[in-house]
């Protein structure tokens, strides 16, 4: 039997364990109510388990697709989980590219295509860097210029406008006084059969130069455009790029040949293959310049129309004052032009020869370098042609007397 004091503290005791556990229970449906909340899905404990426990380079650790309800949500959070892996993905990517890399059969694949969009995504960074800076120089340039033109330079003015117009005005005078007075320059427009339309284009281009700057020359030629046929090849590209101003020309057109213009006596005809090295320049000559650019290297075109017409030819003394070496000594319309020009009024080789461009030689040759006649009368005994010990080819023999016999410019005697 059991006591009543017993009894008593046996039922209180019995109530409040009872109290305890309501509590208790109330406490935890508070808890699964307050998880529901803030945690709406299910917790994946053990997933969450293995991806811990693995290695985030390993395949193992990828959160299985299958388990999300939009893949595309969940290949962009297993990107981002890449990213802060430090895998090399790109900053932005599309829907586009997502569903190409959820299509991929495995993960050594997407790594590889995130790899491609990230270098990708750098390359159009750099890019896009490299254009800003450059912008930003050629705004600065563009500032500079506009401050010294603001300094020094009038622009947009009636004098300027009244310069230019007076100043034209005297280069036509010069250009219409040659006509009567100046020396005959022809250019020979035979050669449009031996040449692309590409090439005629490019010829054209050098004989609107060559007018130009034999009008502003002090002392123009007379331009004769000989064997120009009309509505030929060369007629219809000229009067093309002139746009109207063809007929205004001070030069002289014609369809007949040079030969039934001028005394053949007086012509001469300058080509890069002619065997003849021009000396002076003559001012009763008449000087033929062969309209032809010729990319596919057709040799002594203008040579053989020469010979055929029983002209006499001239070529420039290029390897005469110029380090030439190897090379083509073909020179442009507009090139040769000036160097006649030059010839004309100073006579200095010299100075003619600078519009000779600087990347077909080395320079000029310098006569303080040359070692006097006593290099050359060993160069000519180191060459014994008459003894068998010196076998030498005939072309190595020409070569070489040719180099002895040379004269350079300044030993040339002045008569």
């Amino acid at each position: 039997m059991m006591h009543d004091g017993t009894r008593k503290g046996f039922l209180a005791k019995l109530t409040h364990q009872q109290t305890m556990g309501r509590t208790l229970c109330f406490s935890l449906s508070l808890m699964k109510e307050e998880a529901k909340t803030h945690f709406p899905q299910e917790l994946d404990l053990d997933g969450w388990k293995t991806l811990a426990k693995s290695d985030p380079s390993d395949d193992d650790g990828e959160i299985h697709l299958e388990q999300k309800e939009d893949p595309l949500t969940a290949m962009r959070e297993l990107v981002e989980m890449w990213r802060l892996a430090g895998k090399m993905v790109p900053e932005n990517i599309s829907e586009e590219q997502l569903r190409i890399l959820i299509e991929l059969p495995t993960k050594s694949s997407r790594k590889k295509f995130l790899k491609h969009l990230s270098i990708k995504e750098g390359h159009k960074k750099s890019r896009k860097e490299k254009k800003e800076k450059l912008k930003e120089i050629r705004k600065e340039e563009s500032e500079h210029t506009i401050e010294k033109e603001d300094e020094t330079d009038i622009r947009n003015t009636y004098f300027l406008q009244f310069w230019h117009k007076n100043i034209d005005n005297q280069y036509n005078s010069k250009a219409a006084q040659a006509m009567i007075f100046g020396q005959p320059l022809i250019f020979d427009m035979s050669y449009s059969s031996y040449m692309s339309q590409r090439e005629l284009e490019n010829t054209v281009s050098q004989l609107m130069e060559s007018e130009g700057w034999n009008r502003r020359s002090p002392d123009p030629f007379h331009i004769h455009f000989c064997n120009l046929q009309r509505d030929g090849s060369y007629h219809k590209e000229l009067v093309k790029r002139y746009q109207g101003a063809w007929e205004r020309l001070f030069l002289s057109s014609t369809e007949k040949s040079h030969i039934d213009i001028f005394p053949a006596h007086e012509l001469v005809y300058l080509t890069a293959d002619s065997p003849n090295v021009m000396k002076t320049f003559e001012h009763d000559k008449v000087y033929i310049i062969g309209s032809l650019v010729d990319k596919s290297q057709q040799t002594a075109l203008s040579l053989a129309n020469a010979k055929r017409l029983n002209l006499a030819t001239l070529r420039l003394p290029l390897e005469k004052y110029l380090q030439w070496e190897i090379g083509a000594k073909n020179l442009t319309l507009d090139q040769m032009i000036r160097i006649l020009l030059t010839l004309k009024d100073t006579g200095d080789w010299k100075k003619a020869l600078e519009f000779v461009p600087k990347r077909k030689h080395d320079g000029f040759v310098d006569p303080s370098k040359y070692q006097g006649k006593q290099t050359v009368l060993k160069r000519k005994k180191g060459y014994d042609f008459g003894t068998s010990s010196k076998k030498t080819s005939k072309s190595a023999a020409k070569d070489a007397t040719l180099k002895t016999t040379q004269k350079k410019w300044w030993e040339e005697d002045d008569n």
